[in-house]
């Protein structure tokens, strides 16, 4: 896949606008529900929402591809997903990345809609914490769609996993399979993401339903280098319950904490403590496959939600109807059994 694009950060709308116009960028090292609620990609299949046009509609369109997230490699993934697939279709990609400050998001979101672009993607990012910039777009009839992102009114659709149940199936999996029903968990969590949220919530709901399962301590794991700070945070975790046995599981509430939380445990010679993540990225599985700590992740499909996003930009450019709301593509629950 070639190397992601983005604007530089600080450009000046003139310059963000020079370079829409131009179709150049800076080198840097769910159709169909009711807004506010979900339909499977499954359900929806048979809507022509989600079915690929020949892209007449996106041919010469400028696109913004907006995240805070580019160096985590799931939304990276999916940013790259949609730039080879909407470029195919003749369109020209911006790829704008704001490395985790949302001030700066809601600042390149006002220079894009001044420059006159044809369409914004958020990806992995919460609308909601830039709702006044994005009203800008609605006002000027700029569409916006979301990838793993949230969804308000105004916007098009959103394309994500169901991550409330996603959260229920792995923290279940964590507490019964796993502890058995019993021990004490820690949390690894990122709340300022739609998706985290949701699956964070399912382990505050769950964990009430369990008795014997003590929580030691939630932490805030940073976007911009989670497999390193959760390694760190971790290792100081471990020195605070230094004897075996203290501490049971960690919940990490995507992959990347995950994998930095068990190369911790490695490090430490603490084999027994059980760690889960979700995402399924290729790592992580590679770590359940290997025997490490880490013991389960649920498996995304952020392909298929790049594929919803771009079949939606194409129905929206030809002048197709669009029913607002979020779109969700299956995941499945991966463990040790299943990598085997």
């Amino acid at each position: 896949m070639r190397r992601l694009r983005k604007l530089v950060k600080g450009m000046a709308i003139l310059g963000a606008a020079g370079l829409l116009l131009s179709g150049c960028s800076v080198e840097d090292g769910k159709t169909g529900a009711t807004a506010g609620t979900g339909v499977s990609a499954a359900e929806s299949a048979g809507d022509s929402q989600t079915e690929t046009t020949d892209g007449q509609g996106l041919a010469g369109k400028k696109i913004s591809v907006m995240t805070l997230y580019l160096t985590s490699v799931t939304t990276n993934q999916m940013a790259g997903y949609i730039e080879e697939k909407l470029t195919a279709a003749g369109a020209e990609v911006f790829v704008i990345d704001t490395a985790n400050d949302f001030a700066e998001l809601a600042s390149r979101i006002e220079d894009v809609v001044a420059s006159g672009t044809d369409g914004i993607v958020l990806v992995s990012a919460d609308p909601n914490q830039v709702a006044n910039q994005l009203q800008d777009a609605f006002d000027e009839g700029i569409p916006v769609f979301g990838c793993d992102s949230g969804f308000i009114e105004g916007m098009q659709l959103n394309a994500t996993s169901d991550n409330y149940q996603m959260g229920e199936q792995i923290v279940r999996y964590l507490f019964e399979d796993l502890m058995g029903k019993k021990g004490t968990v820690i949390a690894l969590t990122h709340r300022p993401h739609p998706g985290v949220v949701k699956r964070c919530e399912a382990f505050d709901e769950l964990l009430k339903e369990y008795p014997d399962i003590t929580l030691i301590t939630e932490q805030h794991v940073p976007a911009e280098q989670p497999i390193n700070d959760a390694q760190e945070i971790m290792a100081n975790l471990l020195t605070a319950n230094s004897q075996k046995d203290s501490i049971t599981a960690v919940f990490a509430a995507w992959d990347e904490p995950a994998i930095g939380a068990a190369r911790a445990l490695a490090e430490a010679g603490r084999s027994e403590v059980l760690v889960t993540g979700v995402d399924g990225n290729e790592q992580a599985v590679q770590m359940i496959r290997e025997g490490s700590n880490l013991k389960a992740t649920v498996r995304q499909n952020f392909e298929g939600m790049a594929e919803l996003v771009c079949g939606g930009l194409e129905k929206y450019f030809n002048g197709e109807p669009l029913e607002p709301g979020e779109v969700y593509t299956p995941a499945e629950l991966v463990t040790a059994g299943d990598v085997e």
